[in-house]
């Protein structure tokens, strides 16, 4: 086996809303424990352990997360070599050029969201082995989540010619498509979705920017040129990083560069980006209810109850969503979650 090492880099900069009540800014869905005990940004940070393999990683995460993202990170033993604290959201790009510019260059890194959800780890690691050799000869690599269903709800990506066992080059990234489209991609074979984790080389990420993005590269150099230090902790200047052009890792890197190849894998992945999606992970009773401790259900069927304070009963009732935290109730049908933007968005019009 290859003995490089490899520096995981965790973005943990989400602010939380498609989760909501429970997911808030201050609280976003990768620092709750939704799936296991442990939050989504521990069991991130554990699928990394391997000293053998792993260096401790980089973490990207919100500056008012600071103290709960180490001691979360602590508590399963976990001491991350740098902890870039983003002044502001300037989306996946700018976030992966702060922790490219912090590495050793010649690193390969293997870029991760901290909410995501991996069940299959052996098949990820089988991922991440194929596709290292590529990255350490100057590709950017991205992993192609083999897709079950056509989903709309995603990117997609079209595999062209084998470049090694298990590794294609992309021949083009698909906006997220309408259901035919989604359909027929699926009928066809060749594509997968897009899952958002890569593995490269920091010094060639940073050529990428330079040749794609040269003024988001810029204003991420000055801001960590003029960061301040704090232990582990890395503040990048405020000013010169909200000058940063917001762009995500696709459109302003992986859609334009010459050299990136992607690996299909078949690893239980899935972004949790809504109670639906939960409600798929979750182990459910024999009417397909997934609820907590604190939920009665009486003569109910295909429900998702959760919640952090009162007790929720239902009596007669299918395929709802009922969620409580804090002050907060959501209902809604089950199939219409993704709809939960609709009141984060009217609670944002309200605070204006």
């Amino acid at each position: 086996m290859n003995s490089t090492r490899i520096v995981p880099v965790i973005l943990s900069g989400g602010s939380g809303t498609r989760l909501w009540p429970m997911s808030r800014p201050e609280t976003p869905k990768q620092l709750l424990a939704l799936t296991a005990e442990e939050t989504m940004l521990q069991l991130t940070a554990r699928r990394t352990l391997d000293e053998a393999r792993f260096d401790p990683p980089i973490i990207v995460a919100n500056d008012a997360h600071a103290d709960t993202v180490e001691t979360q990170l602590a508590k399963v033993g976990v001491v991350p070599q740098a902890l870039i604290l983003e002044p502001v959201g300037r989306n996946t790009a700018p976030a992966i050029a702060l922790a490219a510019i912090a590495a050793d260059p010649a690193s390969p890194l293997l870029v991760m969201p901290s909410d995501h959800v991996i069940t299959d780890h052996a098949s990820f690691r089988r991922a991440i082995e194929a596709a290292l050799p590529l990255a350490e000869d100057g590709w950017l690599v991205t992993f192609g989540i083999s897709p079950d269903k056509p989903e709309t709800g995603y990117g997609y990506i079209e595999t062209g010619e084998a470049l090694a066992p298990g590794v294609h080059r992309v021949a083009r990234f698909v906006e997220k498509p309408d259901r035919a489209t989604a359909e027929a991609m699926l009928a066809a074979g060749g594509h997968a979705w897009n899952g958002g984790i890569f593995l490269f080389r920091a010094d060639i990420f940073l050529d990428a920017l330079s040749a794609h993005a040269p003024a988001m590269l810029a204003s991420v150099q000055a801001a960590m040129r003029d960061a301040e230090r704090d232990g582990g902790r890395i503040h990048p200047h405020a000013g010169h990083f909200a000058e940063s052009p917001s762009d995500s890792i696709d459109y302003a890197v992986m859609e334009k560069a010459e050299r990136v190849a992607v690996v299909p894998v078949d690893m239980g992945w899935s972004d949790l980006g809504s109670w639906d999606a939960l409600h798929a992970l979750s182990r459910c009773d024999a009417s397909d209810n997934a609820c907590d401790g604190n939920a009665i259900l009486i003569d109910s069927h295909n429900c998702l109850v959760r919640s952090d304070g009162p007790r929720i009963a239902l009596v007669g009732v299918d395929d709802l969503i009922v969620v409580a935290s804090g002050n907060d109730i959501l209902i809604l049908p089950r199939g219409r979650s993704q709809d939960v933007r609709k009141v984060t968005d009217h609670l944002k019009e309200e605070q204006k």
